[in-house]
Formats: C-alpha cells, structure tokens, sequence
C-alpha cells in the first residue's frame, strides 16, 4: 500500500494530467523527432509545422517534465526519451502511449462509470466498429507487446524441436511473429476477433511468417479448439477483461487442446491479494473497467484457484522486466 499524500502530493496529484497532456501533444506532433534533428527552436517549428509559441510552451514543458533537455537555448533528447519517444526507436513506445492518449477523455467519464457499473466507452468501438480506432487500438497494442514481448519469450523455455502453439486473443499477433523468430520449428495459430484478426494477417506478413502463424478469426469465450492438439497455449494480456467464470470456462477450453503434459502461460497486468498494490495495476483495473465489461485486475493467487478449477497443475509465477508490472503464471495439464 502507498503511503498516505501529504497535502502538497494531492495538489501534485489533481495536476498529474498536465504531464500526460504534454507527453502526448509531443509525441503527436513529432517533438521528440524534431527535436533529434534540430534542437533549436526555428529547426523544431520547420520540422513539426507548429507555431514558434507553441513549440517553445511545449517543448519547455517537456523539459520541466524530464522528456527533454535544453541548455543554452539549444533542446535534446534525454537517453530515454532517444529510445522510447522517436518512432522506429530501439524501445519505441510511441504507438503504446498513443492508446493512453485515445482513452483519455473516457477517464473523465470515471464518475459515470462509478455510479452506473458500466464502462463509460462501448468496447466494440475499437474492436472492429470504428475501423480507425480498430487500427489505432492494433498498432497500439502490437508496439507495446513487441516491447515486452522481448522479455518474455526467453523466460518460457520452449526448446528447439517442433512445437503447436495456440495464441488465444492473440491481438495484433505480435507474441505469435516473437516466439516464432525464437523458435524455427514452431508452428501457431493465433485467434482473436474478425476485425483484430485480419490487422494480424498485415503483420505476419510483413514479417514474412504467413506459411508458420495462422491468424484465425474467432472469440475464445465460445470457440472449440482441436482436442489435445497444441503443446503449448498462450493467452498474454487478456484475462483482465474477464470475469472469474469466463477465465474458468476459457482455460477449460485451452486444457482440452492442449496435449498431456502440454503448458499454459498466461502473461497479465496483477496485483496482490488486497487489489491495492502495485499501484499502476490497481489503476489499470480501473482503465479496463472503463472500456470493457467486465475488466479488472486480479491477483497470481485468484487465477491458480481457476487453473485448478479448470484441470490445470498452476507452477509458478514470475515478474515480467519493467517498465510496466506484468507476471507470468505458468500452468501444466
């Protein structure tokens, strides 16, 4: 549990958006990449097109807010910032951030939602209804994936030889393209819905992989998978949309595919037994509640009783690398 604010970090905090509105303002008017180019005002406005008092108001809130350096006039990318805020960066969080930026105004919904229950945003709107949100919601969901992705595949062990992967609500298919560049002898299907799917087949092609990753459209709270069929399913960054007896009945269902002494990995944002720590998980509970019906975060020890529930052997759980707190549970048929 936090430690109680003082009076000064509950002013720190009623401001807190300021630093979001300004990360996502720079980010989407290509600050950081002006910035990289021409770190000196007139270099900035040439390259972004904004106004000269625009430019100056935000890149010196950037500096104020640590995304930047300045001296002498002259403006730079802080070493983070080099790898995470200039697209095509080595940890390009760009299109991640930009799916905070798309919920943003819901979170100023988040006293309708108290008192009604339900989301404050229809989550059909960026699965397949709006196709341009559908897309944004995909490229936000493959960049970010891709960034933790790079630590998560080594941590599950797969060996060389020939293995059946089952990626349920695969998204964007970016676990799928990462564990089959890791694995020469893997072989996948990943499932989402129709909308999510076909952004999959885009993907998988560009990275050559369509003759390894079948992207399938389908919806894993209903769908038959071939019985005993898979070594491996996965199921990254999905079950806290989820209620306990729809995470029951889905692992059910990845169990019957799954060959004996096949595994399930399930990779998620959690939190402890009290809901309340770590804090950005306790948060995100509350982002998923907002555009999904059933979102929420639950602990390690919540989904080892469902795994069991479900005919599964739960192993062990073990911390993803930040920046964001993911674990991985780890359960054997």
């Amino acid at each position: 549990m936090s430690e109680p604010k003082s009076i000064q970090a509950i002013v720190d905090l009623a401001s807190a958006y300021y630093g979001s509105a300004v990360l996502f303002a720079a980010i989407d008017v290509g600050l950081f990449t002006a910035v990289e180019e021409a770190g000196d005002l007139a270099g900035i406005v040439a390259k972004t097109g904004v106004s000269e008092r625009g430019a100056r108001l935000l890149a010196d809130a950037c500096v104020a807010e640590g995304l930047l350096d300045k001296k002498d006039g002259m403006y730079s990318n802080t070493q983070a910032g080099r790898l995470a805020l200039i697209p095509g960066g080595p940890a390009d969080l760009t299109k991640a951030i930009r799916y905070n930026r798309d919920v943003y105004p819901v979170w100023g919904r988040l006293a309708d939602f108290v008192k009604s229950g339900r989301p404050a945003e229809r989550p059909e709107v960026h699965l397949g209804e709006d196709a341009a949100r559908t897309k944004a919601f995909a490229a936000a969901m493959f960049g970010r994936a891709m960034g933790i992705g790079k630590s998560v595949v080594p941590m599950l062990g797969f060996g060389s030889g020939e293995c059946r992967l089952l990626d349920l609500a695969g998204g964007p298919g970016a676990y799928a393209i990462l564990l089959a560049q890791a694995h020469p002898g893997m072989k996948a299907v990943t499932v989402d819905l129709p909308s999510i799917s076909e952004e999959a087949k885009g993907y998988v092609a560009k990275f050559g992989l369509s003759d390894r990753i079948e992207c399938r459209a389908g919806d894993y709270h209903t769908d038959e998978y071939e019985s005993e069929a898979y070594d491996v399913v996965t199921i990254f960054g999905a079950l806290h949309q989820e209620s306990p007896e729809q995470i029951v009945d889905i692992l059910k269902r990845a169990n019957r595919a799954l060959k004996k002494g096949g595994r399930v990995f399930v990779l998620d944002m959690m939190t402890d037994a009290t809901h309340t720590a770590p804090a950005f998980s306790a948060l995100f509970a509350v982002n998923m509640a907002l555009t999904t019906q059933n979102g929420w975060v639950f602990s390690d020890e919540e989904l080892f009783g469902w795994m069991r529930e479900a005919g599964l052997r739960p192993e062990d759980t073990r911390p993803v690398p930040p920046p964001m707190p993911h674990w991985l549970v780890t359960a054997v048929k």
